[in-house]
């Protein structure tokens, strides 16, 4: 297959162009370029030729790419413009080179690009000829790869070919875009193929040029470089008029058409394309163009010979596309028609393409430069020497310059910077020098040329060996150094030292020398691995100088690796102890073991002693107390003797402690102690565990789980009156004691808690009332009563009132001075004393104190009281106040009459009671209560209701159809409540059956529909209120005659409003005040269809299952009714509706006031008078409950 031209690039780096299309539109005749390699021997540059393809199927347009080139050329109209000349490159610091490699070898292909002047990483592309884009080709064979060094802030770009094949041989380019600039370099690959395969092929005679001016003049014959291949079985596919497909394609599908036929010798059907008989177009310029190639040997001289058909037309000259100027070397001559370039001293550089261009027509050729063959003047000769000597091997050839190459025994001698052989050359001489010879040299060197070979064997020997000094036995102390010398001749020679047969390596201990003659083994520290058999054996020599080292040891005892502290080891009683101590010694040491005088046996049963290898050890199978001591361990060899102690300690439980002593006792408590044990175990004491029992029980308790580290201890949390025992045990690091024996029988006693809620209750000019609560903790003792005790503020001495006990909380104390203040305290008495007295925290002043009134109406009372006509009415309203309130009651500004209303007072409140309540009971109540001057007033509204009479007068309004419209007046006695709705209801004539129509009407007016035709109507209306519907009902007079009417009436329909909508609140929740003790209820109101769910919450917790609550919702209105509240159920409250299509929620803050008790109040610092008070109060409400 042809492949892509190889074009000489000019000195500045860029590409020649090729010559573009005629300006008419005709292209030139396509080119394709063949490389062919020279043989080995004859290697000297490329030769290329120029073949001409008929073009009868390209279009008349003309392509560029019709030239299989890597440049494009100048247009003809271009060819008169002055020629700039390229710019360098302005982004490649390094280009790829064009490289050959054998077939199945690698390559690689470099190109860099500086980057510290570019923002971001610049676009490469790779390119093989002029359109296929490598990126899309990486695989097995080709991979590309990009590198950024961040120090030098370069580019790297590789490209590399994988065990290359003969069709990757070719032009290559690289293109660089960064912005708006842009870089490019082309390059050439040749794949050679193996020498192999090219041994039995002169390739020289593939080129056979025949006599100037015949028709196959300057032709290639390569068809004998195709491989031989077997013809292939024909298949029965239909025969391809290939023939034909190649003259109508385009010549840059050649190689895509003989690649998809199976073509291998497409040039040779090129040259028989070649040959077919065309229409020449003469050329309008030319009279005789260029010959189609040249030949000229180095160093020659050529001359290019054309004719023009106008003399006057401007004529130039190209040389791989660039226009060639006049200089010394190219020489132009006019000879009529004739112009003639002459070419002087022809060098390999000229061997290119040259074109000639008049006017708008040009024609083309090729000029072969050949080499002479480089031929051998004095061959090298054979060198005879030993080792570590210069060869220096000289050769001369015929020509200066010449490249030649060095083989040792048929391989090439490698000359890279570390290799030993150096190449220099020298005019026509040309060396190889050795500058340390040894015996690898030996071998036939040869040196070739292009013109001939030239081989001489070298033969190097060794040197004879001489022993100045041999190796010496030696016996070294363990970690001594130790040094082998021994010195032989040559000195130059080196050596290899063995141990026991083993190679030594030198490492950070061990270093091998070598200076001249000297050869030296040291050891810094020698260690028992170090003695053996020493061999040093010089390198090339059979001989060997031989030494044996012995290595000696004195014993030792290595106790510091056991890691036990003052060499003690510690063993509990009873446990099995091993004791192996490394010890060392060469020759191996013998061990003797002793506790005290006695010497212990390796033959013992409970305790003995053995050795072996490099450690002894101690065994006593059962350790006891008896155990403990220093044990001595003695080593002795021929190179001395060590000793070293050992100490074992046999460590057990502690005894048991004495048993424990009780001196107090308390209520559910004791106070404990005891003795340390008398022998500890070997081991410190950490602490004690204490455990209890019930004297009648044989449980024992633990009552500390942590250790005691005291000798006291107080257990708690004991039932009183029920007799208990005590006992300890002691703890070391070892385990824990038996128990000590139990200590005396004791039973827990206490006295009760002081009395609680110790209140004046009352105060008079001589006496004063106190009560209180039962202490909050009797005690098994129980409580026998109290004792109280009285004493004159200012003074210490309290006085019993009470001679004897009292059993009841509460007691007067008589015989008091008016006007004086006393301090009064309580004390409870049981059989183990008195308990901690209950003192008032200020004093009293005996004289009776006046209160002013307060009435406190009820909650419920504080809106109208509603009750119905029969019902009894039984109101309490307490009130404060001493000395004992004045009340009065009052009706509607009048005195009440004792025959209608029954009152009675008492201390702290007043009743107002009625048997059966009427209608002209209600009204509003005043009660006043008076105390001296001091008075207060509350009005109380009664409502008695009762049912409502029937409406005045029901009308027929009017009849339509099969509905009637109702009208009636409300009733003219409403019950004393509010008429809330209606009842209606119908009967017809014949049966007079009632039936209701509708319940709970507002309205006054109705339209009954529904009626049947033919059938004739009475109504009558109840009316309703809060108590029911009225006893009788209001009937028509006149009857409704349902008619049959002619015409029917089409009722329009009409769609269903949807009622539906999400949750709204449309009264919330409000901030709600409350007393402790009463009811409360919070109240709201939502709208929502379907009918939502409600759920109550306190402080976001939902209510569930409470009985303190009850929950109401009733026609959209919910309430909650918290009962009794207390402070603790003050809080944010929550009422929350949810349905299908939403939820809302409203939120009150309740505050309960109130609840406290009388000891919370002295804790707050309130003044007794207020305390009372509020005490009253709470009595009130309690006697109303």
């Amino acid at each position: 297959m042809p492949e892509p031209t190889k074009k000489d690039e000019t000195p500045n780096g860029q590409p020649e162009e090729s010559v573009a299309p005629d300006s008419n539109g005709a292209p030139p005749l396509p080119e394709i370029s063949l490389e062919v390699s020279p043989p080995p021997e004859d290697a000297n540059s490329l030769k290329k030729l120029s073949v001409e393809l008929p073009n009868d199927s390209v279009p008349a347009m003309g392509r560029k790419d019709s030239v299989w080139s890597l440049g494009e050329g100048q247009a003809p109209e271009e060819l008169d413009k002055p020629i700039d000349t390229p710019p360098l490159s302005i982004l490649l610091i390094e280009k790829p080179q064009s490289g050959t490699v054998a077939v199945g070898g690698d390559i690689t292909f470099v190109a860099k690009v500086e980057a510290k002047d570019l923002l971001r990483k610049p676009t490469i592309k790779w390119f093989k000829g002029k359109w296929m884009d490598l990126a899309s080709k990486t695989g097995k064979h080709l991979q590309l790869k990009e590198t950024f060094d961040r120090f030098t802030k370069i580019h790297t770009f590789e490209m590399h070919i994988i065990k290359a094949k003969e069709n990757y041989a070719g032009n290559y380019r690289c293109e660089v875009t960064y912005k708006d600039k842009f870089d490019s370099c082309s390059f050439d690959l040749e794949v050679k193929e193996t020498e192999q395969g090219s041994q039995n092929i002169d390739i020289r005679s593939a080129f056979k040029r025949s006599s100037e001016g015949q028709e196959d003049a300057g032709e290639l014959d390569f068809s004998g470089l195709l491989k031989h291949r077997e013809p292939k079985q024909q298949d029965d596919t239909p025969e391809v008029d290939v023939w034909e497909i190649l003259k109508n394609a385009r010549p840059d599908e050649y190689e895509k058409i003989a690649f998809m036929y199976g073509i291998t010798d497409l040039r040779g059907l090129l040259r028989r394309m070649k040959k077919i008989p065309k229409e020449e177009k003469k050329s309008e310029a030319f009279a005789k163009k260029l010959e189609p190639a040249y030949q000229v040997d180095k160093g020659g001289k050529i001359r290019l010979v054309v004719d023009l058909a106008d003399p006057t037309v401007e004529l130039k000259w190209y040389k791989n596309g660039q226009e060639i100027r006049p200089t010394p070397k190219y020489i132009f001559e006019h000879k009529g028609t004739q112009r003639i370039m002459v070419i002087n001293n022809c060098t390999v550089n000229d061997d290119a393409a040259y074109s000639v261009a008049a006017g708008d027509e040009k024609c083309s050729t090729e000029l072969f430069v050949k080499e002479l063959p480089i031929k051998i003047v004095k061959g090298i000769e054979p060198v005879k020497t030993t080792v570590n000597e210069r060869i220096e091997l000289e050769c001369e050839v015929s020509e200066e310059g010449a490249q030649v190459k060095w083989m040792k025994n048929g391989v090439e001698v490698p000359t890279g910077v570390r290799s030993r052989y150096r190449v220099k050359c020298e005019g026509t001489k040309h060396y190889l020098v050795i500058d340390d010879a040894s015996r690898e040299d030996t071998g036939t060197y040869s040196i070739m040329a292009t013109g001939g070979t030239s081989e001489a064997h070298i033969q190097v020997d060794l040197k004879p060996l001489k022993i100045y000094q041999d190796l010496q036995d030696m016996t070294v102390l363990l970690g001594q150094p130790l040094k082998l010398h021994c010195e032989i001749y040559p000195g130059n020679v080196p050596g290899r030292w063995y141990r026991n047969g083993q190679l030594i390596q030198p490492n950070d201990r061990l270093n091998i020398i070598h200076r001249n003659k000297v050869h030296r083994l040291e050891i810094e520290t020698t260690s028992l691995h170090d003695a053996g058999d020493y061999t040093f054996v010089p390198e090339g020599y059979s001989q060997s100088l031989s030494a044996k080292i012995h290595i000696i040891d004195p014993p030792r005892v290595h106790l510091d690796s056991l890691n036990f502290p003052d060499n003690t080891v510690t063993i509990v009683a009873g446990n099995k102890l091993r004791l192996e101590i490394p010890i060392s010694g060469e020759p191996a040491p013998r061990v003797v073991w002793m506790k005290g005088e006695r010497v212990i046996l390796e033959s013992g049963h409970r305790v003995r002693a053995e050795t072996y290898g490099d450690q002894t050890s101690l065994t006593i199978e059962v350790t006891e107390r008896e155990d403990s001591g220093n044990y001595k361990i003695v080593l002795q060899n021929e190179a001395g003797e060590a000793t070293a102690s050992v100490k074992i300690k046999v460590v057990d439980i502690p005894d048991p402690p004495e048993a424990p002593l009780v001196p107090v006792v308390g209520g559910d408590w004791c106070s404990m102690s005891w003795e340390p044990p008398k022998y500890d175990g070997g081991s410190p004491i950490l602490g004690y565990f204490v455990e209890r029992k019930k004297k009648q029980s044989s449980r024992w308790m633990r009552l500390n789980f942590d250790l005691i580290k005291e000798t006291t201890f107080e257990p708690k949390k004991m039932i009183e009156g029920v007799p208990y025992e005590v006992r300890i045990f002691a703890v070391n690091a070892i385990g824990v004691s038996k128990p000590s024996e139990p200590s005396k029988a004791f039973i827990p006693l206490a006295v009760t808690s002081e009395p609680t809620m110790l209140v004046v209750d009352d105060i008079t000019d001589n006496t004063v009332t106190v009560k209180w609560r039962p202490p909050e903790t009797i005690g098994a003792a129980g409580l026998d009563g109290y004792l109280v005790e009285y004493c004159i503020e200012g003074s210490n001495d309290w006085i019993i009132s009470n001679k004897e006990l009292t059993e009841k909380t509460k007691y007067t104390i008589t015989g008091l001075t008016p006007g004086c203040k006393i301090l009064v305290r309580v004390k409870a008495i049981n059989a183990a004393g008195a308990s901690a007295p209950r003192t008032l925290q200020h004093s009293i002043l005996v004289k009776e104190v006046i209160e002013p009134p307060k009435i406190r109406v009820p909650r419920h009372l504080k809106q109208t009281y509603t009750r119905r006509v029969g019902e009894a009415v039984n109101l309490v309203v307490p009130f404060l106040g001493k000395p004992r309130p004045k009340v009065m009651w009052l009706k509607d500004g009048k005195p009440i009459e004792p025959s209608h209303v029954s009152i009675r007072n008492t201390d702290c409140d007043s009743i107002i009671f009625i048997r059966k309540a009427e209608r002209s009971h209600s009204g509003k109540y005043e009660m006043t209560v008076q105390v001296e001057n001091h008075m207060d007033t509350a009005i109380i509204d009664i409502q008695i209701v009762d049912l409502p009479g029937p409406p005045q007068c029901v009308t027929i309004e009017d009849v339509w159809g099969g509905n009637v419209a109702l009208v009636w007046t409300p009733p003219k006695d409403n019950g004393n409540a509010p008429i809330t709705g209606y009842t209606i209801q119908k009967a017809d004539k014949k049966t007079m059956e009632w039936y209701t129509c509708i319940e709970h009407y507002h309205r006054t007016c109705i339209t009954i529909t529904e009626l049947v035709v033919g059938n004739e109507y009475f109504f009558r209306i109840f009316s309703e209120n809060m108590c029911g519907l009225s006893e009788t009902a209001t009937q028509t007079k006149k009857s409704a005659l349902i008619v049959k009417e002619g015409l029917q009436l089409k009722m329009p329909e009409y769609n269903d409003h949807d009622f539906k909508e999400a949750p709204k609140f449309t009264q919330p929740l409000i901030n709600t005040f409350a007393i402790a003790g009463y009811n409360t209820t919070l109240n709201c109101s939502v709208r929502a269809n379907p009918r939502p769910k409600v759920i109550w919450m306190k402080n976001k917790i939902v209510i569930v299952d409470d009985p303190r609550y009850r929950m109401f919702s009733n026609q959209g209105v919910c309430t909650l009714e918290i009962r009794k509240p207390s402070p603790y159920d003050g809080g944010l409250y929550t009422c929350k509706a949810i349905n299908d299509l939403g939820e809302a929620q409203v939120d009150c803050k309740l505050e309960v006031k109130g609840g406290f008790t009388f000891y919370e109040l002295m804790q707050r610092g309130v003044p007794l008078n207020l305390i009372d008070k509020y005490m009253n109060e709470a009595k009130v409400v309690e006697q109303e409950k």
